[in-house]
C-alpha cells in the first residue's frame, strides 16, 4: 500500500443529515450521519460537525496508514493537533498492535489549511441547556444509568447510534417515549468495505470517541446541558503484558479527562461531558442491574450477535457479562437468558483464563479487570474457601468528574 496523503476536504450540513468528503488518493469516501432531528446550521453547529469528522477520518485513514493528513475544511491550533494525535496512537493502539505496526513520533503529521489562533464558539447563553443526553447502547452499564436518573427522565433524552435493536428495546423499557429518543445513522462509505475486501487494513478503532463528538453534535441540537456516559473505573486496564494496549481507551479516565478539556478549549457553556459510573466498577454496576429484571430479556452486549440481538455464547464478551450476571443473579435465571451454561462449555475454558489470568493477555473485548473476574467467580464459587475476597464491593473510585449533584444517585 503506497498511499501518500490523506484528505479531509469538507463536509456538507442539511436538512436531517450531514455528510464528509475525505480522500485517499485515487479512493474518495463520503460518509454520512442522518437522523430525524431537525438540523438547523450556524457557527457552533459547523464547528462541532468539523471536529466529528476529525474522529471519523480514523476509519478510513487506517485502511493504509498514509503519512500526511491534509485537513482543508478547518483550523487547527498546535495544541489541537497534538490532541488528535494523541488519540490517534492511543485509541488505534490494538489495530497497531494486531496488524504489527509500531507508530513512531512521526507516524502521522496533520497540516491544516492554516493554523488558528482561537475558537470560533461563543459562549453559549446560560439558560439554554437543560438535562442529560444518555447514549444507550443496550448493554447492562446504559441500562443503570437510564434507571440512576430515572427521577430526571421527563427532561432527559436516549441517544442511540444506529437500528440497534437491544438499545432500542432498553430505552422503551425505561420508559422512554420515541420522542424522546434520538436515534441517528451512521453511514460508512462502501468504497471502505471494498478496499478491506481487497486486503486493505482493518481493526479496531475508537468508536466511544465517535460517540464523545456526536453526541456533543446532538447534545447540542436538542438542548441538553449534560452528556451522561456509563463508562466505569475497570475500562482503565490495558489488555497487554507487554504494552499499554486498551482496547477501551475511548471509554478510559484518560480519554474522557482530555475530551472535556477539548471541549471547554472549543468555546464556555457547551453541553458538559461525563461518565456518572466511573466511580463504580464492573462488579457494582452489575449488582446495581441485578435490581432491574424487566431489562433481562432485552439487554444484550455481544458484539458478534448485534445484528441478530442474540448472544454467541462463544466469544469473552458473552462469557464476561455470563460470571458477573452469575455473580448476583439465580445461576439458572442467568442460564436463562444465554440459553446456555457457559461455565461448563469446555470450549470456553481458554477464554476464561484469559479473562482471569494477570500473567496472560486479556481479551480484545470491553470487558473487566482479572480482579474483577476472580471475584465473581469466587462469588460463584461453591468452594469460597480457595479464593480470597477483595473490598471491590465497597470500593468508590474517586478519579472521575460526575457532577455534585449527580453523586447522590452512586450513594448505596
Amino acid at each position: 500500500m503506497k498511499q501518500k496523503r490523506f484528505i479531509y476536504h469538507g463536509y456538507t450540513i442539511n436538512k436531517n443529515s450531514f455528510e464528509y468528503h475525505f480522500s485517499m488518493d485515487e479512493h474518495e469516501f463520503r460518509p454520512r450521519w442522518s437522523c430525524d432531528l431537525p438540523i438547523v446550521e450556524d457557527s457552533t453547529l459547523r464547528e462541532l460537525v468539523f471536529n466529528l469528522g476529525m474522529v471519523e477520518l480514523i476509519s478510513y485513514w487506517k485502511s493504509a496508514c498514509p503519512p500526511i493528513v491534509e485537513v482543508r475544511c478547518g483550523n487547527l491550533d498546535d495544541w489541537q493537533i497534538a490532541w488528535w494525535k494523541k488519540l490517534y496512537r492511543n485509541g488505534l493502539g490494538e489495530f497497531f498492535y494486531v496488524n504489527n505496526i509500531t507508530p513512531t513520533d512521526d507516524f502521522m503529521t496533520v497540516i491544516p489549511v492554516e493554523k488558528k489562533l482561537s475558537t470560533k464558539i461563543p459562549k453559549m447563553v446560560d439558560n439554554f441547556f437543560s438535562g442529560c443526553l444518555i447514549p444507550v447502547g443496550g448493554g447492562k452499564d446504559s441500562i443503570v444509568t437510564l434507571e440512576l436518573l430515572r427521577a430526571s427522565m421527563d427532561d432527559n433524552h436516549a441517544y442511540i447510534i444506529g437500528d440497534i435493536k437491544r438499545a432500542c428495546d432498553s430505552a422503551r423499557t425505561a420508559g422512554y417515549p420515541d420522542s424522546r429518543i434520538i436515534e441517528v445513522n451512521r453511514t460508512i462509505d462502501p468504497t471502505l468495505l471494498e478496499l478491506n475486501r481487497k486486503g486493505y487494513l482493518n481493526g479496531h478503532t475508537p468508536f466511544s470517541a465517535v460517540v464523545a463528538f456526536s453526541s456533543l453534535i446532538f447534545a447540542y441540537l436538542s438542548g441538553k446541558k449534560y452528556i451522561v456516559l456509563s463508562n466505569e473505573s475497570s475500562a482503565d486496564e490495558g489488555n497487554c503484558q507487554l504494552s499499554t494496549v486498551n482496547h477501551q481507551y475511548s471509554k478510559s479516565t484518560e480519554f474522557e479527562r482530555d475530551f472535556r478539556e477539548y471541549v471547554a478549549r472549543l468555546g464556555a457553556g457547551l453541553p458538559e461531558y461525563f461518565s456518572l459510573l466511573r466511580p463504580w466498577n464492573e462488579l457494582q454496576i452489575t449488582r446495581e442491574f441485578a435490581k432491574y429484571p424487566q431489562y433481562f430479556p432485552v439487554f444484550q452486549s455481544c458484539n458478534v450477535g448485534t445484528k441478530s440481538n442474540t448472544w454467541c455464547n462463544k466469544c469473552a464478551k458473552c462469557l464476561y457479562v455470563y460470571i458477573m450476571l452469575a455473580s448476583f443473579v439465580n445461576r439458572e435465571q442467568v442460564n436463562k437468558i444465554f440459553g446456555a451454561d457457559l461455565l461448563s462449555d469446555p470450549e470456553l475454558s481458554p477464554i476464561l483464563e484469559s479473562l482471569k489470568n494477570p500473567d496472560i493477555d486479556k481479551p480484545f473485548e470491553c470487558v473487566g479487570t482479572r480482579e474483577e473476574v476472580n471475584h465473581a467467580l469466587y462469588m460463584i464459587s461453591d468452594n469460597k474457601n480457595k479464593i480470597t475476597q477483595s473490598d471491590l464491593l465497597s470500593r468508590f473510585n474517586e478519579n472521575h468528574f460526575v457532577p455534585e449533584e449527580f453523586l447522590q444517585a452512586l450513594i448505596r
